[in-house]
């Protein structure tokens, strides 16, 4: 403990340069979540399939620690290039010391900004670039990362909200079959949800719906 406040606490221009940096890679490290929520798939794989069950009215099935797994590792699958690629141009040659911290920052950028420019509208990232009043960039690199991972997070929630919308349509007309059904019938007490729920859930099971909203979902990137 004492060695580490001796870092802080030296005078050497090149020590407070190395304790400036270390502060810096802490930071980045304690906004690992918020990286992983907004500059990933992470959002909108978790985003359709609460839409699923929402569409199913299973209420916490499955809970929401089996979804944000799920959400997880898939995460995981389809950043695996770009997080291949941070490996070999950013964090291996910091560690065998080739480049600088700064370097590697840069470095690191480069393939997050690429996965994000090929996943953003055109029109949400005009939205931050016209509002910081902004210069047309002549390459993906030359967007800040403050301007690219808000419009990134908002079109991922549209593409999500778009999807789920889908979902939602086969489950909604089953509910209004059986709701017509019961009304017909007379019997208003009963609620529609009770009767649509094993039928909701059968259909589901018959088009091996887990299959096709995750071959969506990877198609999606």
């Amino acid at each position: 403990m004492n060695e580490f406040v001796d870092i802080f606490s030296n005078s050497d221009p090149e020590n407070v340069s190395t304790s400036v940096r270390l502060l810096l890679l802490m930071t980045v490290f304690s906004l690992a979540p918020s990286i992983l929520i907004l500059m990933t798939s992470f959002t909108r794989i978790l985003i359709v399939l609460s839409f699923v069950r929402t569409s199913l009215a299973t209420q916490q099935m499955p809970p929401n620690q089996v979804l944000i797994g799920i959400a997880l590792f898939l995460t995981f699958f389809i950043m695996a290039p770009t997080f291949s690629e941070i490996n070999e141009e950013a964090i291996a040659p910091l560690f065998n010391e080739e480049i600088t911290l700064d370097e590697a920052y840069d470095q690191a950028a480069q393939p997050v900004k690429e996965f994000m420019a090929k996943h953003t509208r055109q029109k949400d990232l005009a939205l931050f670039m016209n509002y910081s009043q902004m210069e047309k960039p002549e390459t993906i690199q030359d967007i800040p990362l403050t301007t690219l991972v808000p419009a990134f997070a908002i079109s991922e929630l549209k593409t999500a909200f778009q999807m789920g919308f889908m979902i939602f349509v086969p489950f909604l007309v089953i509910d209004m079959a059986v709701a017509s059904v019961l009304m017909s019938m007379g019997m208003m007490m009963l609620p529609p949800v009770m009767i649509s729920l094993p039928f909701k859930i059968l259909l589901f099971v018959l088009v091996d719906g887990w299959y096709l909203v995750t071959h969506s979902l990877l198609g999606g990137f």
